[in-house]
């Protein structure tokens, strides 16, 4: 006999679970800034902390997608769990990539570059743990809108830190490789902010859709 209390489910699962990935979203970015900054001072950086940390963001993702296909009733729609689960997922997703890079790079580490646009990444993932806690409470939508704006702030200045550095990369003393290199690598670091805004719109568009 199925379970009554398995079909319709606790409401309270999956907001715990996207808070959860929305947590470690901000995670990733913050042992992101630990190991640049350990490269920094020429440490030999860890990488076994942050592999432990996307193990548990994909098995949040994962667990999310099983009370999915066992739970009949869920508190939203489950295209917008769905949704929100892959948004917050690529957020540290992309950070990966970027370690990835990192640790073949054999260069040095553009560290002050890349600080100054970890700080506007951390701001903009405070940003969405926010708004993801913010779905437990019902649809305030102020609260949203001022965390959003928070986050569209972080963006913005995302990219003119982008366009100084890129400025800067055209006018500097490197040869074609290096070149490539540390463009694909800004890019990549860009992209992390905009990873947190489609999240953030995500849970814009749910408050909206219950409001």
């Amino acid at each position: 006999m199925i379970s009554l209390k398995k079909l319709f489910g606790k409401e309270d699962k999956f907001y715990d679970l996207l808070e959860a990935s929305a947590e470690e979203a901000k995670t990733s970015i913050r042992l992101l800034s630990q190991y640049v900054q350990a490269r920094r001072e020429g440490n030999q950086a860890d990488l076994d902390e942050f592999v432990q940390s996307r193990r548990k963001d994909k098995k949040i993702k994962q667990e999310i997608s099983e009370a999915l296909a066992k739970t009949f009733v869920t508190p939203l729609e489950r295209e917008d769990i769905e949704a929100l689960s892959f948004a917050l997922y690529r957020v540290p997703k992309s950070v990966e990539k970027i370690v990835e890079r990192l640790s073949i790079y054999p260069g040095k580490t553009p560290s002050d570059r890349f600080m100054r646009q970890i700080g506007l990444m951390e701001q903009a993932a405070e940003a969405v743990v926010f708004m993801v806690k913010q779905l437990r409470n019902g649809t305030h939508i102020e609260k949203i809108s001022e965390a959003q704006s928070r986050l569209q702030w972080a963006e913005g200045e995302a990219d003119k830190v982008m366009l100084e550095q890129l400025k800067e990369l055209y006018h500097g003393p490197y040869d074609a490789k290096e070149f490539v290199i540390l463009q694909d690598l800004l890019e990549m670091v860009e992209k992390v902010v905009d990873r947190c805004r489609d999240a953030g719109n995500v849970v814009v568009q749910i408050v909206l859709k219950y409001s």
